[in-house]
């Protein structure tokens, strides 16, 4: 079954472009590197947060972007850069309706 994460970061407002830096250089290292990874898209929130929706195929997948050179370079450049500690949700789908809209 997959695995759904949902992590939201809140930069600090003097380091924001750098951290949305960060972000995106993660995305792309994630993207080319990590098989199991099914989405990994980042999103803002009207009050400036960051939003992380990701999506694995399992929880090997997940343990593999733990130890992911992606995740350790973007834990790396966000060092001191964020107003508040991230937080990370992980989430088991509970499919109903239509298959296709009931889940990520």
């Amino acid at each position: 079954m997959a695995v759904i994460i949902v992590a939201t970061a809140f930069p600090a407002p003097e380091h924001r472009e750098e951290v949305i830096a960060a972000f995106e250089a993660a995305i792309g290292k994630v993207h080319a590197e990590e098989d199991g990874c099914e989405l990994y898209a980042l999103h803002e929130g009207p009050d400036g947060r960051l939003v992380m929706i990701e999506k694995y195929a399992s929880d090997d997948a997940v343990a593999a972007h733990r130890a992911g050179t992606g995740l350790a370079a973007l834990r790396e450049a966000l060092g001191g850069k964020l107003a508040a500690p991230t937080d990370l949700q992980v989430l088991a789908a509970h499919p109903a309706g239509s298959p296709v809209k009931g889940a990520l």
